[in-house]
């Protein structure tokens, strides 16, 4: 069964399409227009093991903003997508991502129900073009597409690039965790039968 999806999603703010496979080898072709955005989607794949491609077209002449937001709205509805009816899957995922002084952890359930936490002081407010107020506004976004729980939280850290980075692997290994497919599991794994 082949867990992939593509989208393509065009407004008069950006024009983005984004391919996804979740029983990929962490590949990924990301060209969004903001370099630090990129990095993150690039270490996001690696170690989730999803091939990713990203391209963005966006009015970053006015603000990264819309990208950003778009991005993440585009990458939520191909990820869930590409889950199909979540047969199999693990459906919970958590996972704890040290970056030399800090540790970051995400917890996420693909229930079918998006709820969204996030406890992280940033520490500046821009990491090259990005805004790192848009972190929090990317993860919610996403979350909201696919329809999950996901939880973000700052154990400790001081370098916001540290603390970025370890933000994007942990949701991506918790990511990576909840999707696996289990041969334990008949159906899906709820009780209502239904996720």
């Amino acid at each position: 069964m082949a867990r992939k999806a593509e989208k393509r999603r065009t407004t008069r703010e950006t024009d983005i399409e984004v391919k996804i496979d979740l029983d990929g080898q962490g590949h990924a072709k990301i060209a969004t227009g903001i370099g630090f955005l990129d990095h993150m989607l690039e270490l996001f794949a690696r170690h989730g093991l999803f091939d990713l491609d990203i391209v963005c077209k966006g009015d970053l002449h006015i603000d990264p903003h819309h990208s950003v937001e778009d991005i993440a709205i585009t990458l939520g509805q191909t990820f869930s997508e590409a889950l199909g009816d979540k047969r199999g899957i693990v459906r919970y995922g958590v996972s704890y991502v040290p970056m030399d002084e800090t540790l970051a952890r995400a917890v996420v359930d693909l229930s079918g129900r998006a709820y969204f936490v996030y406890r992280v002081e940033n520490t500046r407010d821009r990491i090259g073009e990005l805004d790192t107020e848009l972190v929090e506004h990317f993860w919610r976004s996403f979350a909201g597409e696919v329809r999950c729980n996901l939880h973000i939280e700052l154990l400790y850290g001081a370098n916001q690039h540290h603390i970025t980075e370890a933000i994007f692997k942990s949701t991506a290994k918790s990511l990576s965790a909840a999707t696996r497919i289990s041969d334990r599991i008949e159906g899906v794994l709820s009780t209502k039968g239904s996720l």
